[in-house]
């Protein structure tokens, strides 16, 4: 570690110790407090929304503004929204039945929560997160990624700006940095990346045994029944699958199309690539990959499909030559068929490739997927209510959308997170609140004899033998 990174990392563990004595030191935030320190959040969103675009812009070297002002501006602004309007009724005590007194549970702030967000979507984790953490009146530390040099920046600006450091604060800088703030002692740490980095992120919370929401991905499978309206299933595939030019951690990964449709399945995903971008290369809707390691990446895995003899088929409508482009923009592209031991079908994409695999009975995509890591998402296209019953009752996931992809995640109201290698815990809305909540069990122990204890006399022997009973 350099010796910037040291100071780094000497300086979040003492922002961490200032808020912690902070949060130590004074009641709980009431519901007032924690409102208003939404609704910073909430201004800086609105206020700053242009030099929010701009800054993604740039760090993908090209990023639709259009799509940057929907999701990482209006998305995460309705989530900080849904949290201010519930946050009260959350917090009340939550009665529960007892015949021994009066009894209930409080959600009392955990302290000090600690978020590692990822780069393909910066805002939306970022106050996704913060909206959840702070409902629950918990002082909160933001690790922003390396990889948006820019966003981080002025994110990092922004909250100095609005917060006080004991409130909320940001931590910017390398891998090592993120690895000195994972190793701290914080009540809470909110994780979303990577599969492989949830690892070391959950093993080095362990230390101090710091309990971790991991939002990782995976392969998430796309079915498409025989019942489909073929047509309408694709553009909804390839719309979500070309949002943020596939780098989405609930991007559709592979697509299970009936072994007769196949030929059906390429011509309508080329007409509906040329309906949505008409033009690629310099298109303003259509995004860059982030950079030139995930670029080389990508290339890769069509290399490796190419020399073992998969047919790969571009949705290129202009035609365009992508070489000398001053980005890093890739023809969206099909796979036919891969083989299950190519890196295509082994890793999750996080770009605008999508295999798709033929099969003959619902049955064989259920074993299929069943004997793979549990993915984030699964999508099922189709009108077939036994089948859908069957895909439901047999998978696991960490969530479905039926006949759609990603929306799910977007349903403030629904606990969102993974299950199994895609992750562990959940957030959003009430489910995240309880996530960065600790629920106190409470009772108050009614008045009355305690015939339960020494010298256990025949009155007590014959109430215990008088309940125990089928």
């Amino acid at each position: 570690m350099s010796a910037n990174e040291n100071l780094s990392a000497a300086a979040a563990r003492a922002t961490l110790d200032k808020q912690r004595a902070a949060y130590l030191a004074n009641e709980p935030w009431t519901a007032e407090q924690r409102i208003e320190l939404i609704d910073r959040a909430i201004g800086m969103l609105v206020n700053h929304q242009e030099e929010i675009v701009e800054a993604l812009a740039a760090d993908f070297g090209h990023r639709s503004r259009d799509f940057s002002r929907m999701y990482d501006v209006l998305s995460p602004l309705a989530s900080l929204k849904y949290a201010k309007a519930n946050l009260a009724e959350w917090m009340k005590p939550d009665t529960r039945a007892t015949n021994r007194g009066e009894a209930w549970v409080q959600y009392q702030p955990k302290g000090v929560v600690g978020i590692l967000t990822a780069w393909n979507f910066p805002a939306v984790m970022i106050f996704g997160g913060l909206a959840d953490a702070l409902a629950a009146g918990n002082r909160v530390m933001l690790k922003l990624s390396e990889f948006n040099p820019k966003t981080s920046d002025l994110f990092a600006r922004l909250f100095a700006e609005v917060y006080a450091e004991d409130e909320v604060a940001v931590v910017t800088g390398g891998p090592e940095v993120g690895q000195a703030f994972c190793s701290l002692p914080f009540d809470h740490l909110l994780f979303t990346g990577a599969t492989s980095i949830g690892k070391h992120v959950m093993r080095a919370a362990a230390e101090n045994l710091v309990p971790v929401t991991l939002e990782l991905g995976g392969k998430s499978p796309t079915i498409i029944s025989r019942s489909a309206d073929l047509k309408t299933a694709v553009t909804k595939i390839l719309t979500a699958k070309l949002h943020n030019a596939g780098q989405i951690c609930l991007a559709p990964d592979y697509v299970f199309v009936p072994e007769e449709l196949q030929d059906e399945f390429v011509a309508a995903a080329q007409e509906v690539v040329a309906k949505l971008f008409p033009t690629l290369k310099d298109n303003p809707d259509y995004t860059s990959v982030i950079n030139a390691r995930h670029f080389e990446r990508l290339h890769g895995y069509l290399n490796e499909a190419r020399e073992a003899g998969v047919e790969l088929i571009e949705l290129n409508p202009a035609g365009e030559d992508f070489s000398g482009q001053p980005h890093h923009k890739m023809i969206p592209t099909l796979l036919r068929n891969p083989g299950d031991d190519l890196k295509v079908m082994q890793d999750e994409l996080f770009g605008p490739l999508l295999p798709f695999k033929p099969y003959k009975d619902i049955t064989d995509v259920v074993a299929f997927i069943n004997a793979r890591p549990r993915p984030l998402g699964l999508y099922y296209f189709g009108q077939d209510a036994a089948e859908e019953s069957l895909v439901l009752r047999r998978t696991c996931s960490g969530g479905v959308t039926i006949n759609n992809a990603l929306q799910h995640a977007g349903v403030d109201t629904m606990p969102f997170g993974g299950v199994g290698a895609s992750g562990m815990g959940c957030y959003h809305g009430f489910d995240g609140f309880k996530t960065f909540s600790h629920a106190k069990s409470i009772l108050r122990s009614a008045d009355g004899p305690d015939l339960m204890r020494p010298p256990y006399v025949d009155q007590v022997r014959q109430i215990v033998g008088s309940l125990i009973t089928r």
